[in-house]
């Protein structure tokens, strides 16, 4: 049984009876509006509520070199998308972090201007915790370790033309 989702693409089907979402497309080739994963009840509210603290927590993240704002920009749609379409509509227009999102959502990746610096960020970050912070050396080797791993995935994701 195929059904059709807001776009009129499939949004399910059944496989041998059990049910497969998929995800519809629907603001040229962003994985938005799709009501076969939409909650609803009090998770509705609980996905409302994260998606609106990381979403804080990345714009704090903004301002402040300690605190990363790309991954909780991520998250913030992760909850947004599946709770609130308008919440998430409106967090893709933001001057400030809508061009980021929409690279993630249509390319799964980030522009090369974005990763570098990210990835300055976080070595200059991580390097002043190790030299200023105070730590015993085995918080710095995993403050080291967590830090590499970070700038790892990030140098790691596709880099997206700088024309889109």
């Amino acid at each position: 049984m195929l059904t059709t989702g807001s776009a009129g693409t499939p949004a399910a089907r059944s496989e041998g009876g059990r049910s497969v979402k998929a995800q519809v497309p629907a603001l040229s080739g962003t994985r938005t509006d799709n009501a076969a994963n939409l909650r609803t009840g009090w998770r509705r509210w609980l996905y409302v509520g994260l998606g609106c603290l990381f979403l804080g927590l990345g714009s704090v993240g903004a301002f402040l070199p300690v605190l990363p704002t790309t991954p909780f920009l991520i998250l913030a749609s992760y909850f947004l998308i599946r709770s609130s379409p308008r919440l998430h509509r409106r967090m893709l227009r933001s001057k400030t972090f809508g061009p980021l999102l929409q690279d993630w959502e249509r390319h799964r990746g980030l522009k090369r201007r974005v990763k570098g610096t990210a990835i300055a960020a976080c070595t200059v970050t991580i390097g002043l915790s190790i030299w200023l912070g105070g730590l015993p050396w085995p918080a710095k080797v995993l403050v080291a370790a967590a830090g590499a791993y970070g700038i790892w995935y990030v140098a790691r994701l596709p880099a997206v033309p700088e024309s889109n």
